[in-house]
């Protein structure tokens, strides 16, 4: 199966476009991409740049991003945070927008984004609120933010309710994604951005996930899949923030496997020495077709099929193996109970009639979750 015909020559980037309107951007595949980012991101028109990152990432690859973009002509300031999903905090958010104000980052300047989810979220949010909106682009460094969380302009922090909860709707100018750079990856963090790839392809496109059940292999040695696979999920999520930008349908599928996974991230909270976020979205996926199959909607064969991919390359599937527990029936209900699909109290999940044939299902019964998790933690 090919997945892409959109690259020019073996050297030249996958350009998966997002048509938003006046809002449109594109998404840049490709390997040794940082290297030019100076002059794609200068493109834009700016004068200045804010380097947001981390004490990670910043090391690696923020002197590389800064010439690039001196040598355009850009201003330009590195902001360094803690890694960690404990940095998409309020305190955070204060820290970074005084920053970019000390920095004198106008509206017609850039905030750029150069780290995983976390600070793609941060400094996405940072440049929604700062001066009431700055330009920013995305330069994720993780397989987690290439394929999802870089894409369709959604920024936020966490609040003590839960994941996610405090936000706004930012679209990126630019998202460069340089898959070269995720050769310095650990194989965990590869492992959790992964579940996000198998994901599109349990959404509604049953052949990717066999494409990648056969090259699985290739994304993680860095070969041309991994491009392939970075490229095809930008696509599938961008087909939907087209058609649903602001989460009032559609874009629900994208959080397959989240409600699930986001109660396991509040449960051991934020802790990611215990569960990365793609570790719960991993078990969440293997859940939500569990649950799927319990409830008589989804052939018992595919839920097991899914759980033997993900075992496969190396990710959890179960909630016996979330490190220190996973609470308790009661607490993983009460964390779902602030999930941001819930409407008028009652729970909202992703689920399935098979691969690639997941729906929404409003209004399922509490009842029907509590039998179903009470069986899977004494499984």
């Amino acid at each position: 199966m090919t997945l892409s015909s959109a690259r020019m020559d073996s050297h030249s980037p996958i350009t998966v476009p997002v048509p938003l309107g006046d809002r449109a951007y594109d998404i840049l595949v490709g390997r040794g991409l940082i290297e030019s980012a100076g002059t794609r991101i200068a493109a834009l028109g700016a004068r200045a740049a804010a380097i947001v990152t981390d004490e990670h990432v910043g090391p690696l690859y923020a002197s590389a991003l800064t010439a690039s973009l001196e040598a355009q002509g850009l201003r330009v300031c590195v902001i360094t945070l803690p890694p960690g999903e404990a940095t998409k905090s309020y305190a955070s958010l204060e820290w970074v927008c005084d920053a970019v104000l000390a920095a004198k980052i106008e509206r017609g300047d850039l905030v750029v984004a150069l780290g995983g989810g976390v600070i793609g979220d941060l400094a996405g949010f940072a440049a929604a609120v700062v001066r009431r909106g700055v330009r920013f682009v995305q330069v994720p460094t993780s397989l987690l933010s290439q394929v999802d969380s870089s894409v369709g302009g959604k920024t936020g922090i966490n609040s003590r309710h839960g994941k996610n909860l405090v936000g706004a709707f930012h679209q990126p100018s630019l998202v460069i994604a340089d898959t070269a750079l995720l050769d310095t990856l650990p194989l965990r963090e590869m492992r959790a951005g992964y579940a996000e790839v198998v994901k599109y392809g349990l959404i509604d496109d049953a052949r990717f996930f066999a494409w990648c059940e056969a090259n699985w292999q290739g994304v993680f040695a860095g070969g041309h899949e991994r491009d392939e696979a970075v490229a095809q999920s930008c696509r599938a999520k961008a087909a939907v923030v087209v058609r649903d930008e602001h989460e009032n349908g559609d874009r629900a599928l994208l959080n397959l496997g989240h409600t699930f996974g986001h109660a396991l991230e509040k449960i051991t909270a934020y802790d990611s020495a215990r569960l990365v976020h793609g570790e719960g979205v991993a078990i969440g996926l293997a859940l939500a077709f569990r649950f799927s199959a319990s409830l008589g909607l989804c052939p018992m064969a595919d839920a097991e099929r899914v759980e033997a991919h993900l075992k496969a390359v190396g990710l959890p599937t179960r909630l016996s193996q979330v490190p220190g527990g996973c609470g308790t029936v009661d607490e993983l209900l009460d964390a779902m109970a602030q999930d941001k699909k819930v409407k008028g109290g009652a729970l909202t999940f992703i689920l399935a009639r098979g691969i690639g044939q997941s729906f929404i299902a409003p209004g399922i019964a509490a009842d029907e979750v509590r039998r179903f998790l009470t069986g899977e933690i004494s499984a």
